[in-house]
């Protein structure tokens, strides 16, 4: 092969490569626009879990999300697992004082574990929903082991801290599932839902970092996604529900945003960054 030959191989290996990296990175943008925020009982859990090229390439080129003006400023802040000895207490105290309702998504054996401290989310006026029994990864279960981890959890919760909720609204842990997780959910009866801004609470971050990150990240409509037993996020409530209220939104339960909300406004919802 001649040098000119060699040189023009070389070139177009380059541009087939830049074009595999720009292809790759418009997937994963399409991946982030489309990843749901909540799953219904009767959507299309194929078409929400695993979009269509078609789906991905009218996130990344059609029609601009509708403007945050019109979209609801409805938050919903959900609090998983637990309950805990210490920081749940910590936590209920800090919503009442912040006179805001919030969404736990608790595990039934820690429920059972410390039964006082399910009833009293539940009498401070808060919503409990299924986290399953056992808190395990559900993509790697059975459908029947799926079933039965949200019947379980379901009635663990249901004999400590009875919440409609408990049989309606689910959250699978550590947010792995697979179409067949959904679908079981479905089935089960059953609205899966996950959120709209992770802040990563559940690792080592501190109240203000963690503020900045939720204020940045907002959405209107907004789930949340925190975690019961973080001593941070309790410390960080007081000035993230002060901004939020100072921008015109309202702190409402999972159940109560589903209701005032569509399925379409959750999942596409309108970027709103909040000043600190």
């Amino acid at each position: 092969m001649s040098k000119g030959a060699l040189i023009g191989a070389a070139v177009a290996l380059v541009v087939l490569a830049g074009l595999g990296y720009g292809a790759r990175r418009l997937w994963l943008k399409s991946d982030d626009l489309l990843r749901p925020v909540v799953v219904l009982r009767g959507a299309d859990a194929a078409a929400l879990a695993q979009p269509s090229l078609g789906a991905r390439v009218g996130a990344l080129f059609g029609k601009a999300r509708a403007p945050a003006a019109e979209r609801p400023r409805l938050i919903a802040l959900t609090f998983d697992d637990g309950p805990y000895p210490v920081t749940t207490p910590l936590l209920l105290q800090t919503l009442r004082d912040l006179h805001v309702p919030a969404t736990f998504f608790l595990i039934g054996r820690d429920a059972e574990q410390f039964p006082d401290l399910a009833r009293a989310i539940r009498a401070g006026g808060h919503e409990i929903a299924d986290h399953t029994l056992t808190h395990p990864d559900l993509d790697r279960l059975s459908n029947t082991a799926v079933a039965d981890e949200l019947r379980e959890g379901a009635a663990a919760l249901g004999r400590i801290a009875p919440d409609p909720a408990e049989r309606r609204l689910f959250r699978p842990p550590h947010g792995r599932y697979t179409v067949a997780t959904l679908r079981t959910a479905q089935a089960q009866g059953y609205d899966t839902i996950l959120w709209s801004d992770d802040p990563g609470d559940w690792r080592s971050v501190g109240a203000d970092a963690l503020r900045a990150h939720v204020l940045q990240k907002a959405t209107a409509p907004e789930i949340v996604l925190l975690h019961s037993g973080r001593p941070a996020t309790v410390a960080a409530l007081p000035a993230l529900v002060a901004a939020f209220r100072k921008a015109g939104y309202t702190f409402v339960t999972v159940g109560t945003l589903l209701r005032e909300t569509s399925a379409e406004q959750l999942n596409r919802p309108a970027k709103f960054p909040l000043a600190g």
